[in-house]
């Protein structure tokens, strides 16, 4: 009797297995690419703890122990989808005439569109556009400023920034074009080329 016990009670692990032991890296990724979802669809005040929480299968206390906060967590989501650093990578006499190839006629990349999504959404609360504004000046306004030197680099930085982001949420708010015939597409980069490139120059 005694050993058919012990022989059964050696298969209990096998028949009950516990829960599996959980992948960190591959958790905290699963966890902010659920936040990056939510900030993007969403409002910053609208969006729970619980919400991503019940997105990955996680319970809220683990979301508090990978990032902290929710602010944290915003924060993370937003860093996440880029700071901009390949405007700043070519040449600069270049500059003009890539960048507004770039925004008439290339696909913007998923992770941009996100970080777009996120800052537009976070406009109607104040908490969350004090953080936008505040990664924004450190990953982007800033480099940009130390990248483009000389006089009134900080002015002609949030110009260039206004044109780039404007033209690109104008592109966006029509399907990913800007619905005007090809033609019309080349004329518009010619005529942005060298108004991106006057900031660039000083």
């Amino acid at each position: 009797m005694c050993s058919t016990v012990i022989v059964l009670w050696s298969f209990v692990p096998l028949l009950c297995p516990g829960p599996r032991p959980r992948n960190a890296a591959a958790t905290r990724t699963a966890i902010l690419d659920a936040a990056r979802e939510r900030f993007a669809a969403e409002s910053y005040d609208d969006v729970g703890m619980r919400d991503i929480a019940r997105d990955v299968g996680v319970d809220a206390a683990l979301i508090s122990r990978y990032f902290g906060s929710k602010d944290d967590l915003f924060v993370a989501a937003l860093d996440s989808c880029g700071d901009g650093s390949a405007l700043m990578s070519g040449e600069k006499a270049d500059f003009g005439r890539r960048v507004a190839h770039e925004i008439v006629f290339e696909p913007k990349k998923a992770e941009k569109l996100k970080g777009m999504s996120i800052m537009l959404r976070s406009i109607g609360s104040a908490k969350a556009a004090e953080m936008v504004q505040s990664s924004c000046t450190q990953r982007f306004f800033g480099p940009l400023e130390d990248w483009l030197s000389g006089p009134d680099a900080t002015v002609r930085a949030r110009l260039l920034a206004g044109f780039i982001m404007g033209m690109s949420v104008s592109r966006e708010l029509g399907g990913g074009t800007f619905n005007i015939e090809p033609a019309e597409c080349e004329k518009m980069r010619d005529r942005l080329a060298p108004i991106l490139q006057s900031l660039i120059d000083g």
